[in-house]
């Protein structure tokens, strides 16, 4: 079992920047695909940025030049950095673990960014 928490949200001003940051438990986090979503308000969730267990990336074109998904294996831990945010990225953020091979799939709560104008 893996647990997954978000950190690092809060309230920014449109162009202002946050850090998100993921972190698991388990000893086999190096394995696992990791993925940021976002759901913000009366809409479906989207797929924001995705980091593969080898360290590939592949974002949104809506975030595109302005996030960075990364990891750090020894931590545990994936972070999502944010800068020039808009007034639409305001949302939940939610990290998912994922890995076919080992049929496990598991997602955090989730942490609020508000972003004002």
């Amino acid at each position: 079992q893996v647990q997954l928490v978000e950190s690092g949200g809060g309230l920014v001003q449109a162009g202002g920047s946050l850090r998100l940051s993921c972190a698991a438990s388990g000893s086999i986090f190096s394995m696992f695909h990791m993925t940021w979503y976002r759901q913000a308000p009366g809409k479906q969730r989207e797929q924001v940025a995705i980091i593969t267990s080898g360290g590939g990336t592949n974002y949104a074109d809506s975030v595109k030049g302005r996030f960075t998904i990364s990891r750090d294996n020894a931590k545990n831990t994936v972070y999502l950095q944010m800068n020039n945010l808009k007034l639409e990225y305001t949302a939940v953020y939610s990290c998912r673990a994922h890995q076919t091979a080992l049929m496990r799939d598991y997602w955090g709560k989730g942490t609020l960014v508000t972003v004002s104008s």
